[in-house]
């Protein structure tokens, strides 16, 4: 099964756990410090929640398909990639405590899509740095000088 994932990075963690978790009537899937993400089966939906600055009002960090195989991940890159869009891979990432397989893609307005599978939990929120998760490099000097490092 595929779902669609939405990102969002938010003000206040807890008060958005809180109301995700009574508007979906589930609680998250995963809980972490900094971050949470609920796997919602009707509408089919992974909503990942980000803690973002206190000051600042939510707002959609990134979007995602979770597919289920590495290979539906291949599938996708080279569908894109016939259709003439620029894809990045990338293979065994960690990302907000999770071991990937994905690539990414800009729609027109540069927002970030990815495609991604997820291999395994993982302890840590990003093998680089943990303020370069979820965010792109072209926002972080601490970011690699790739693609965007996002959640599932």
């Amino acid at each position: 099964m595929s779902r669609v994932q939405l990102a969002l990075r938010v003000p206040d963690l807890n008060a958005s756990i809180a109301f995700y978790s009574k508007l979906f009537g589930t609680e998250p899937a995963k809980l972490r410090d900094g971050y949470a993400n609920f796997a919602i089966t009707e509408p089919p939906l992974k909503l990942v929640l980000i803690q973002g600055a206190p000051s600042e009002e939510t707002r959609m960090d990134h979007l995602g398909v979770e597919v289920e195989t590495t290979e539906a991940v291949h599938a996708a890159t080279t569908s894109l990639a016939d259709a003439g869009l620029a894809t990045h891979v990338e293979n065994d990432t960690t990302c907000c405590y999770a071991l990937q397989d994905k690539m990414w893609v800009h729609g027109p307005g540069h927002e970030p899509w990815e495609v991604y599978v997820v291999k395994a939990d993982a302890e840590a929120m990003t093998k680089q740095n943990a303020d370069a998760c979820c965010t792109d490099p072209a926002e972080s000097e601490t970011a690699p000088a790739q693609a965007p490092r996002c959640c599932p």
